[in-house]
């Protein structure tokens, strides 16, 4: 359905450049639109048009004519003046009005079949044929970003972005829940992955300086066609949830860039729950000194250099071998060794990931 205020302007255009007043109705005969001071007939006259089997009417030299939508009386319009000039602005009107009908069922039922397409609930056959009917391109390379606000949707974010990325360019942005805003963004090339990286960065600093809503985005994998949608929009929804969990000091995550992050996120709770168990015994990693946890994280992110690590956390050499030995009093894992350094990092990643289902449920 036109929305009343496109469909207002419209007829005072109209108006404009005939001159001549146009009243328009629903297909229950209740005025929406009239550019004249009082309505151009009595709505006795319009409940009447309505229930007869005529097109169009003359009534005191105005004319009445209806606007079908697929059969079904969508609107009335009448237009004052002479016979001729009325019914020359009447079919203008109704000329118009089906044409912007026509554009906002396709906008529609585009919004529809791309929200179909991300959720997997269209046959193969179906998603060719129904994007050829919408003049949808299928073999352009797209990508799909899934942007969650960091406290709650925000409808400024969602509109904010349908002008970021406009239809005219290909691109589509819509929803299938409350929680985020989707894109499928078109790309020149299909393996610029620094370009795909920057377009996802770009919708960070955007939506942050534009509406000051903090987000985070995921994105999945290049589809080389319009039927592998689903699939990078599921990576990206996988990118999302991955990242809160194990990366949440970056806005941005690719699927591709998960690592060991995602393999985790697949496996089944109670098999997390015995490798924990395993590891730390009876001793909850939630209770470690934090400031033993950070010093080990920073020790691993310095490669296990010692020396390096001590002078970026400003402390002495020695005290930084005297946390990593409490921490192997506590869990029996000397970190200084690749292997129950690797240890010691995955199961904080399966606890952080047991949390967060805590959480969830």
């Amino acid at each position: 359905m036109i929305s009343t205020q496109v469909l207002k302007n419209c007829i005072e255009e109209l108006h404009g450049i005939t001159k001549i007043d146009i009243s328009v109705y629903d297909g229950e005969g209740e005025l929406l639109i009239n550019t004249g001071e009082e309505p151009i007939v009595g709505n006795d006259v319009v409940k009447s048009f309505i229930e007869s089997p005529a097109d169009s009417q003359v009534v005191s030299d105005n004319n009445l004519m209806k606007v079908f939508d697929d059969e079904e009386l969508s609107y009335i319009i009448v237009a004052r003046g002479g016979v001729e000039n009325s019914f020359m602005a009447a079919r203008i009107a109704a000329s118009q009005i089906r044409m912007l009908s026509s554009a906002y069922k396709e906008k529609f039922d585009r919004n529809n079949f791309i929200q179909n397409l991300l959720m997997d609930n269209l046959l193969l056959v179906d998603v060719y044929s129904r994007a050829k009917k919408l003049h949808i391109d299928t073999t352009l390379p797209r990508v799909v970003y899934v942007v969650e606000s960091v406290k709650e949707k925000d409808s400024v974010m969602s509109e904010l972005l349908k002008h970021l990325f406009t239809s005219q360019s290909g691109d589509f942005v819509t929803a299938v829940d409350e929680s985020s805003v989707i894109v499928v963004k078109v790309l020149e090339k299909a393996d610029d992955n620094d370009e795909i990286y920057q377009i996802a960065q770009t919708i960070v600093d955007t939506v942050n300086s534009e509406a000051m809503i903090n987000v985070r985005v995921g994105y999945g994998t290049v589809a080389s066609e319009i039927k592998d949608v689903s699939k990078s929009y599921k990576e990206a929804m996988m990118a999302v949830d991955v990242g809160k969990i194990f990366y949440a000091d970056r806005n941005v995550n690719s699927y591709n860039s998960l690592g060991i992050g995602r393999l985790i996120y697949q496996l089944p709770s109670n098999l997390c729950h015995m490798f924990i168990e395993e590891i730390f015994g009876q001793n909850d990693p939630a209770t470690f000194d934090e400031e033993i946890v950070s010093t080990v994280y920073k020790f691993f992110e310095n490669n296990l250099n010692v020396s390096e690590t001590a002078r970026q956390l400003f402390i002495h050499r020695n005290t930084l071998v005297y946390r990593v030995e409490k921490l192997k009093a506590l869990t029996g894992l000397d970190v200084r060794v690749f292997d129950d350094a690797l240890t010691f990092m995955i199961a904080m990643m399966v606890n952080n990931y047991l949390k967060y289902l805590d959480r969830q449920s």
